[in-house]
């Protein structure tokens, strides 16, 4: 059984990697390809086989495949042998309108995505509002699987605790900081218009960071991974490029606070519990013109919405206020979107793709319709 797994183009992280740990832990006679980027090269432990996303050797892999594990489009030109069985994680719940939905794409950009939806035999969906959002978005008529994400099962583990406490280490946070995890999501136009390697505009206002919240608050930085080449840091700031972090389901672990705008790290930190705060200077511009929603974020986010700098570290200054405020929606929010987060989501997807009772990885049996796996 010959297994190939891709993560955001090249990265160790996310869905695919939670079923490969999730495969070694079982003793899965498999082997195990991951593709892989130089520039994430060092975030794969040594005893992982890697070839390079996008070399000849990579798409020879993904043709002698008996299972394809991605999270995100494979944009390669490979053909999906008869017999293999390709299954897409997805990256994230949406609110952003995504694919057939978006207002705007680069000429020929979807015509070619819908070569790789074609070889998709399987779909997840992280809970039952995203499950038409997905279907309809992609245009996709094979089965979806409402199972929650396996790259969140550690949010629940019983050794999240520990997680938090190795990543604050590896950070250098000490246990009475802060930790402001900030997630921005990525702008199309920034993407596919960029006029030049450094236009990433920081909205944080440092000064004001530093001065109202001291020393003892850690602002970590997390780009998506379209822009993340767009940073610059200068000495002595309170921010932490934490962009090349293997992955980032340890940061929501080690954070205690969620700063981000219309980003899907929204639905995943919801599952810790701790506050979230969204950054929105930009809403009317990024909802009505760019990019387009799915529901109507004011309506239903679980913290308050702040348009300027000055707001929001007013606001990180007074959590336990935005926490009281805002409880009852967090609670609805949670209900909407992580009802499926029970830390069990891997177990339930490797048992569609290699049913119980088998002795070896084996082949889906199952084919057509929405299956809802709780």
């Amino acid at each position: 059984m010959k297994i190939v797994y891709v993560a955001f183009r090249g990265h160790f992280s996310d869905s695919p990697r939670a079923l490969y740990e999730g495969l070694v832990a079982r003793g899965a006679d498999a082997t195990h390809t991951w593709l892989s980027a130089p520039h994430t090269q060092a975030g794969f432990p040594d005893d992982v086989a890697t070839v390079t996303f996008g070399s000849p050797e990579s798409i020879a892999a993904l043709e002698d495949a008996d299972v394809v594990i991605s999270n995100d489009h494979i944009p390669l030109d490979w053909e999906k042998r008869p017999g293999t069985t390709y299954l897409q994680t997805w990256h994230g719940t949406p609110l952003k309108r995504i694919h057939n939905d978006v207002r705007w794409a680069p000429e020929g950009r979807l015509a070619y995505l819908e070569h790789d939806i074609a070889r998709w035999d399987l779909l997840l969906s992280p809970n039952a509002a995203s499950t038409p959002r997905l279907r309809g978005a992609f245009g996709y008529r094979g089965p979806v699987h409402e199972t929650g994400y396996p790259r969140n099962d550690v949010l629940s583990s019983p050794h999240r605790d520990e997680v938090r406490a190795a990543v604050r280490a590896d950070l250098g946070v000490s246990d009475d900081q802060t930790v402001v995890l900030y997630t921005p999501t990525w702008r199309d136009d920034l993407v596919f218009q960029k006029t030049g390697p450094q236009d990433f505009e920081f909205p944080v206002d440092l000064e004001d960071f530093t001065t109202r919240l001291g020393a003892d608050h850690v602002l970590l930085l997390r780009l998506h991974n379209m822009v993340m080449d767009r940073l610059e840091i200068v000495d002595g700031s309170p921010v932490r490029d934490v962009c090349n972090h293997p992955d980032i389901r340890d940061l929501y672990l080690g954070a205690d606070v969620l700063v981000t705008d219309y980003s899907s790290t929204m639905f995943d930190f919801a599952i810790t519990g701790k506050p979230m705060l969204f950054f929105t200077y930009d809403l009317a511009y990024f909802r009505d013109e760019l990019r387009g929603f799915y529901f109507d974020l004011e309506d239903v986010a679980p913290g308050p919405l702040v348009s300027t700098s000055k707001e929001l570290v007013e606001a990180i200054a007074d959590l336990d206020a935005v926490t009281a405020q805002h409880a009852e929606r967090y609670a609805r929010f949670r209900e909407t979107f992580c009802h499926l987060e029970d830390g069990a989501a891997t177990e339930r997807v490797l048992d569609l793709l290699f049913p119980p009772g088998t002795p070896a990885p084996g082949t889906p049996t199952t084919r057509g319709g929405d299956h809802r796996a709780r």
